[in-house]
C-alpha cells in the first residue's frame, strides 16, 4: 500500500484541511494516509481548541486513515524539533511520501534553500549567531541569515517569512538529515493565510480565525467552514484555549520558587522573576502575556514556555527528547488497521494501542500533560487509560 504523511494540529479539522487531503491522495496516488498530530498542547504553545480524540474523529471522518499523536516533546517545539518528530514517526511507519501544505506551492524552492544553506553551513551560522547578538529573537535571525543567502543565489527559494513555509522547509531538512527515503511533496495554501481572521467570500479560513470567532462570537458563525461532521462534533465538548488554563498556571508561578521555575524548559536569562512579579497583578491571560512580552520573548516564545511550566515539562527532559520512541495510535479506518497488519513488522518503532501496556518517560509526559489538559478543560481525567484507539 502506497502511505502518504501528513504532520498537522487539526486545531480544529477545518474545509482547507479537507482539500490538503484530497489533493495530497492526488498528487501522491496515496492508497493510505497517515497523519502525525499534536496532542493537547501545540506547537505555538497553546492548548488545543478541542481535545485529541475528537480532533481524531474528524480527521477519520475526512480522509485520513490513521491518526498517530506527535508526543509532547515535540508538538510544543519550534519548527525544526517539531518537523525532526513528526518526520521520524512518517518514516518509521513506512511513509513514501510527505505531503506539507505552503504558500509557495512548489517544491523546488525548497530543495534549492537546503542545499544552499548546506553548502554555505558556516557562513549561514555565522549570520544566526551576529543577529542573535544584535538582540534579535532567534526566528528572525534566521529569516536575516536567510536573505542573506538569497541574495547570492540566483535560483529561486522559498520565502521562509512565512509561517508554513517555514516548516516546509524543516521537513524537507529533516528527511535529509534523518537520511528518510520520503519524497516531499507541497500543496498551495488556498484563501486564508496561517493567522488570518475570518473574512468573507469563501469557505476556507484558517483556524486561527475560527477560533477566534468562535471564542468572540459563536460557534454558528463558523459552520460553513468545515465538514457538516465535524461542526457536530465541536457541539459537543468544552472549548478550550488559555483563559481556561491561566488559573493553573497563575497558581504554579505564585507558588513555586524562582529557582524551581528555571529548571522548566525554556525558561532562560531569569524571566522567572519576571513572570512572578506579573502573576501577582494580572488577573487575565491577556494582561500577563501584555506584561511579560519584549523584543527579546515573543508570544509564541513565552507559551512554549508557560505551556512547559503548567506541564511541568523540565530542561533535562526536554534535552532527553531527542527522537520519538514509540507511535501511538489514536484513531484507524479500516483502511488503516488493514495497513498496519499489512506493514507492522517494518515498522521502526514499537506501536501503540494502549498506553498501560508501554512504559516510557516521554509517553508519561504525554500522559501527565492530557490530564492537566482535561482538568482545565472540565473533563474527566485519565483517558488516555480508558480510551482505546478510535476505529471508523
Amino acid at each position: 500500500m502506497n502511505a502518504t504523511g501528513v504532520i498537522v494540529e487539526y486545531n480544529p479539522f477545518h474545509n482547507g484541511h479537507l482539500h490538503h487531503i484530497k489533493q495530497s491522495k492526488i498528487l501522491t496516488d496515496a492508497d493510505i494516509v497517515i497523519a502525525v498530530m499534536s496532542g493537547h498542547f501545540l506547537q505555538r504553545g497553546e492548548p488545543s481548541f478541542v481535545n485529541k480524540w475528537l480532533r481524531t474523529k474528524m480527521a477519520l471522518l475526512n480522509g485520513v486513515d490513521l491518526v498517530i499523536e506527535l508526543p509532547y516533546a515535540f508538538s510544543t517545539a519550534p519548527a525544526v524539533d517539531f518537523a525532526k518528530g513528526g518526520i521520524a514517526l512518517l518514516d518509521a511507519l513506512g511513509c513514501q511520501s510527505i505531503a506539507f501544505g505552503s504558500e509557495e506551492g512548489q517544491i523546488e524552492p525548497f530543495l534549492a534553500v537546503y542545499s544552499a544553506i548546506e553548502t554555505q553551513t558556516s557562513t549561514f551560522q555565522l549570520n544566526v549567531q551576529q543577529a542573535v547578538k544584535n538582540g534579535v529573537s532567534y526566528a528572525k535571525a534566521l529569516n536575516s541569515a536567510y536573505a542573506q543567502l538569497a541574495t547570492t543565489s540566483t535560483q529561486k527559494f522559498a520565502d521562509l517569512s512565512l509561517p508554513n513555509n517555514i516548516l516546509g522547509y524543516h521537513y524537507v531538512e529533516q528527511i535529509f538529515k534523518q537520511k528518510s527515503e520520503m519524497k516531499p511533496f507541497t500543496i498551495p495554501r488556498v484563501a486564508s493565510g496561517y493567522h488570518d481572521a475570518i473574512h468573507e467570500g469563501t469557505t476556507i479560513q484558517s483556524a486561527t480565525g475560527i477560533r477566534q470567532a468562535v471564542f468572540e462570537q459563536s460557534l454558528q458563525t463558523v459552520e460553513t467552514f468545515m465538514p457538516a461532521s465535524n461542526y457536530a462534533l465541536l457541539q459537543q465538548t468544552n472549548l478550550m484555549n488559555w483563559d481556561r488554563l491561566y488559573p493553573l498556571l497563575r497558581y504554579e508561578l505564585l507558588r513555586t520558587p524562582p529557582e524551581q521555575l528555571a529548571q522548566f524548559a525554556e525558561v532562560t536569562e531569569g524571566i522567572e522573576h519576571l513572570l512572578i512579579k506579573a502573576a501577582k497583578t494580572c488577573e487575565t491571560f491577556q494582561t500577563f502575556m501584555e506584561r511579560i512580552k519584549s523584543k527579546r520573548y515573543t508570544w509564541t516564545r513565552l507559551q512554549r514556555m508557560l505551556t512547559h511550566i503548567v506541564t511541568g515539562f523540565t530542561s533535562e527532559q526536554l534535552s532527553e527528547s531527542q527522537r520519538p520512541s514509540y507511535a501511538r495510535i489514536l484513531g484507524m479506518t479500516t483502511n488503516g488497521q488493514k495497513y498496519i497488519s499489512t506493514h507492522k513488522k517494518q515498522f521502526k518503532l514499537p506501536l501503540i494501542s494502549r498506553v498501560a501496556s508501554f512504559e516510557d518517560a516521554m509517553l508519561a509526559q504525554d500522559i501527565k500533560a492530557t490530564d492537566i489538559y482535561l482538568h482545565a478543560s472540565n473533563e474527566s481525567i485519565g483517558l488516555d487509560y480508558k480510551y482505546p484507539p478510535i476505529r471508523l
